[in-house]
């Protein structure tokens, strides 16, 4: 018996291809993906196909995961209500809320509303999640079989937290990203070869990260074991912590982020 029951899934793109790949890790039963784009099958348990209209007569999934970009949803989630009376909805889209995706599938859809983040393409995800009403116990425990495929899975009640969540965890690989390509652009300014400067910018982000993951020590005490009194470190952290530039410059993106995904709602 196959550990994922079948799925249909509603978008291949990258987020998509990645929850797919991590559930056939898992072993996957038969399922069916829809992509207008109708790229190849990533394996013999995945039948892929262009619309909604083609998904086979008689396939019944246990659970559809909503995979699309949020602009789309009026239009496309409304071809999925049939399924909503047999399997929960699990929706990946950015900003749209669990009320705004009930009204387009059916108020008695059984609906959880998640955002992952890209480090799902290497396992390496976290996903918070929230449940809808009329979710049961069973329908939360297949969702979350379905998310720890690709990481880790936290559960909020309160809907209000998934706006802020996206803004920190969902968007957050793009400031990590930032963060070793500006290391990057400063040590070619110091005169490192490029190079060099690439392997030191990308592998002090990602051995930082693995530290990080594997200690149990604050984060704050974390920075404080690299930072010497008068040295090279406290240098450069009297720039980065002055309260207008890291301090400040992060929590206003963050804010920014936060409005965008309750725009997002529609």
């Amino acid at each position: 018996m196959s550990a994922i029951p079948p799925i249909l899934l509603v978008g291949l793109g990258k987020m998509g291809g990645a929850m797919l790949a991590g559930w056939r890790e898992r072993g996957l039963a038969p399922s069916v993906a829809v992509d207008p784009t109708n790229p190849p099958s990533p394996g013999p348990e995945v039948t892929v196909v262009a619309d909604a209209g083609a998904i086979p007569a008689g396939f019944t999934p246990s659970a559809v995961v909503l995979a699309v970009k949020p602009q789309n949803a009026a239009e496309t989630l409304p071809l999925y209500a049939r399924f909503g009376g047999s399997a929960v909805m699990l929706s990946i889209m950015a900003g749209r809320t669990l009320s705004g995706i009930r009204g387009l599938l059916g108020e008695g859809t059984a609906v959880v509303r998640a955002m992952p983040n890209t480090p799902a393409a290497v396992r390496q995800g976290v996903t918070v999640a929230c449940p809808g009403p009329g979710v049961t116990a069973a329908q939360r425990s297949l969702c979350d079989s379905l998310l720890s495929a690709i990481g880790t899975v936290a559960w909020v009640e309160d809907e209000a937290l998934m706006d802020p969540v996206t803004a920190v965890s969902g968007s957050g690989p793009a400031y990590v990203f930032l963060l070793a390509e500006l290391m990057e652009q400063a040590a070619i300014e110091q005169g490192i070869p490029a190079d060099l400067a690439r392997i030191l910018a990308r592998q002090t982000v990602a051995g930082s990260g693995a530290l990080l993951a594997a200690s149990a020590e604050d984060t704050a005490q974390l920075r404080k074991n690299v930072t010497s009194p008068g040295g090279t470190t406290a240098a450069a952290l009297a720039v980065l912590m002055e309260q207008a530039a890291m301090p400040a410059a992060l929590s206003r993106a963050i804010a920014a982020a936060t409005v965008r995904s309750r725009e997002l709602a529609g």
